[in-house]
């Protein structure tokens, strides 16, 4: 069993790509360093970790490795060539970093770090945030000794004996500065935030683009996040129409947002779930139709069915029937739905995890 030499307990976090893996590593690590643990994170040089790991202060070390499942024949091709670099690279970092624990969050460089590690002899889990694991995942649950998951739907997967139920971890920012939040609807207008995850959806931005001027006569209050590609045209779209927006490409500061919201529409991605159950916010999820397994629509139905949101499929979506959600949102609705969605709630998912691991 390879343990650390030195006093300070070294935690390496492999994963990223999107918001909804990385967030929660993040988290997690913020919980390490509470007991003052080091961290490192290892990633891909593509996704949303080469900007987001620096600027929480830890350092990222990068594997090159690309997806595989359900991607283009050249892609796929590519991903399997550059597995082989992948594993050697994580061996050496390992080797390096000696960490005592090591955690996968999803995303392209979980996989070959994990199964590296495993292979090792280090201490080894997942995060599964998901209802529908995905095939790196379901493969890692079989080697790790913990599999953490968000829903309970996704135990099935994987093997009773290592799995725990804790909940998804959630940045410490949103946890005190939403936990048991109220809805802010009052008698003034309807405060929407809409968002298509850290990368924007365009499809979403469209919607809201081609529903400008009945949002504007309904007189509601929207705050967007569009994603680099589509500010301008969404911005300029809601100045044509009258609508009273702030539009950014990016959030840092994503409770803030949530706090100034009364209703949400945004994909469903486990980490979204996660953090509006902690804001309380209630919602109009609209999973992305093309994700691994179709999880999102999964997520989206378990908050659906507790009365903590609303679900609208891509498929279905207009102006129409998006109208017709938000026109439904009374504000006794409002107050149920925030009830429910705060009985979601995990807050302290990432200290729970941190201490189950520290007892491996």
């Amino acid at each position: 069993m390879n343990t650390p030499t030195e006093k300070t307990i070294t935690v390496l976090i492999a994963g990223g790509g999107t918001g909804g893996h990385l967030f929660p590593g993040l988290a997690l690590a913020e919980a390490f360093q509470e007991i003052g643990a080091e961290i490192h994170f290892a990633g891909s040089s593509h996704g949303i970790e080469v900007r987001a790991v620096p600027r929480a202060g830890h350092p990222l070390h990068l594997i090159p490795v690309r997806g595989i499942k359900g991607r283009g024949v050249l892609r796929k091709l590519l991903g399997l060539f550059m597995l082989p670099a992948a594993f050697i690279s994580s061996w050496r970092l390992l080797r390096r970093v000696r960490p005592r624990l090591v955690v996968g969050v999803g995303g392209y460089a979980s996989g070959p770090v994990v199964w590296t590690a495993s292979l090792l002899g280090y201490r080894t889990a997942i995060l599964e945030q998901n209802t529908v694991p995905g095939l790196t995942n379901r493969k890692l649950g079989r080697r790790v000794r913990r599999v953490y998951i968000t829903f309970p739907e996704s135990a099935r997967y994987f093997p009773e004996k290592s799995v725990r139920n804790l909940g998804n971890p959630v940045r410490r920012a949103i946890v005190e500065s939403l936990s048991g939040g109220a809805s802010t609807q009052g008698n003034g207008p309807l405060r929407i935030f809409v968002f298509g995850g850290s990368q924007g959806a365009r499809a979403i931005n469209e919607l809201f683009m081609q529903s400008a001027r009945r949002l504007a006569a309904k007189g509601v209050i929207l705050r967007h996040q569009t994603g680099a590609a589509d500010r301008e045209r969404v911005e300029a779209a809601y100045r044509e129409a009258g609508v009273e927006a702030r539009v950014d490409d990016f959030i840092h500061d994503m409770a803030g947002a949530y706090a100034e919201a009364d209703v949400v529409v945004c994909r469903a991605g486990a980490t979204t779930c996660s953090e509006l159950a902690i804001a309380g916010r209630p919602a109009i999820f609209i999973p992305y139709p093309h994700a691994t397994d179709n999880h999102q629509e999964h997520n989206a139905r378990s908050l659906v069915q507790t009365g903590a949101a609303i679900l609208l499929l891509e498929a279905d979506a207009s102006p129409d029937t998006l109208l017709a959600h938000l026109d439904s949102l009374s504000r006794d609705r409002l107050v149920a739905m925030n009830a429910a969605m705060i009985a979601a709630a995990r807050p302290r998912a990432a200290a729970e995890i941190r201490d189950d691991l520290l007892a491996l």
